[in-house]
């Protein structure tokens, strides 16, 4: 059966690099930011300038210049926004219903606590902000959009690309605010075209500078946007869809 992950494995001896890394003089960390990561709570993490301080001593403490991770990582960092927090609010009309486990009475409004989204199906690469990002094959801008919710993508680009007749889509969020100024839908890029910058917390959705890349078969309609956090009860889905993206950045080998 072929399968963007086929395809993608098929062809990645052939993939430019998609942020400038030296593996005979630089140096890649894991980071962990599940829960099992006693070192980090809601104090830091709620907090952005603490977690831009917390993730630059980590790098520093490890020698890195870049810590890289998240791929099918159940994450605690997303209690620090409602956008991943999701309720739903029912009203009941003609008499008592029930959602969940909680009846209401006629005429009551009732919020729910739904499942939250805590999955990460993409790959975020953290380090300085400008650090340029590059695009690792030809494509096209499918679209762009600033998602300036807070804890959300900020300038987020999503390419559009095609192998042996196989199309599939890479998402680049949390960039500079001015990569998005000037392309425009459709715009064709090359193999190693500079397309994106790591932003700054003005404009990348209140986080630590930092790249978050996305690999996706189908778009589903969305258009400069895909979610890149999923509840875990919809994992398969989104894993099928969301190839891990170390297929085309290629960096887990050079992690120490």
């Amino acid at each position: 059966m072929i399968t963007v992950e086929n395809i993608i494995r098929k062809n990645q001896q052939g993939f430019a690099q998609v942020i400038p890394f030296d593996p005979e003089r630089q140096k890649i960390s894991a980071i962990d930011l599940t829960i099992s990561n006693k070192g980090l709570d809601e104090s830091i993490f709620n907090d952005t300038e603490i977690f831009s301080t917390y993730l630059d001593a980590l790098r520093k403490k490890q020698h890195a210049d870049y810590l890289i991770g998240g791929y099918n990582e159940e994450r605690i960092i997303y209690k620090r926004s409602e956008l991943f927090n999701t309720q739903k609010t029912v009203r009941s009309i003609d008499g008592p219903v029930a959602v969940g486990t909680v009846p209401s009475v006629a005429g009551e409004d009732l919020r729910f606590d739904l499942e939250p989204r805590r999955l990460h199906i993409g790959t975020d690469i953290w380090g300085p902000a400008g650090t340029p990002v590059f695009a690792f094959m030809g494509g096209m801008v499918h679209s762009f959009a600033y998602n300036n919710n807070y804890g959300d993508y900020g300038a987020t680009i999503v390419l559009a690309h095609q192998l042996d007749s196989v199309p599939f889509y890479t998402l680049y969020g949390h960039a500079s605010l001015r990569d998005i100024n000037y392309i425009n839908e459709g715009d064709y890029v090359v193999r190693g075209q500079e397309i994106a910058h790591f932003g700054d917390k003005n404009e990348n959705g209140h986080w630590p500078p930092h790249l978050h890349f996305q690999v996706m078969g189908d778009m589903e309609l969305y258009e400069g946007d895909y979610p890149g956090v999923c509840r875990y009860s919809e994992r398969n889905k989104y894993l099928k869809n969301c190839p891990d993206p170390d297929l085309i950045i290629q960096l887990k080998r050079y992690i120490t």
